[in-house]
């Protein structure tokens, strides 16, 4: 089964990252809380098994909160999944695209921006369709083309 494995919110653009057990994702906006909220990047996803080939990569083991991202997923591949609608327990998230790395990446690790450059290992980042509570171990799959549009 592929699940949630962290949440992260972002208290303010390029501050500190707070774990939480749960979260709460608003529909058109955004996670509750977090610093970015409305437009087309409401939330970012990363995939546990792209940030260990990354960090593989740079022959350091970093923590996975250092990608600044929303949620940690395991069994869900993430590459090439532009257009399509992520579910994570009872909410979906359309995907616009590709997280790319930014500068803060080497402050973490040098070497971890290009790391993260190949296979969408920067993760996903998308607009909040339907919103709920998420919660560490809630299922994540990609919906089926057609499944509730």
């Amino acid at each position: 089964m592929a699940e949630v494995l962290s949440i992260w919110i972002k208290r303010a653009h390029g501050g500190v990252m707070d774990g939480v057990d749960a979260a709460t994702l608003v529909a058109g906006s955004g996670v509750e809380g977090s610093a970015n909220q409305g437009g087309r990047r409401q939330i970012t996803i990363i995939d546990e098994a792209a940030w260990k080939r990354a960090c593989r990569d740079v022959g350091a083991d970093v923590d996975p909160k250092e990608r600044r991202a929303n949620v940690l997923v395991r069994g869900v591949e993430l590459e090439g999944t532009r257009g399509k609608v992520l579910r994570i327990g009872s909410c979906r998230i359309l995907i616009h695209g590709e997280t790319r790395p930014c500068n803060l990446m080497d402050e973490a690790q040098p070497g971890l921006r290009s790391a993260m450059a190949p296979e969408w290992r920067g993760g996903v980042y998308g607009e909040i369709l339907e919103g709920g509570p998420i919660r560490i171990g809630d299922e994540v799959e990609i919906e089926k083309a057609g499944a509730r549009d």
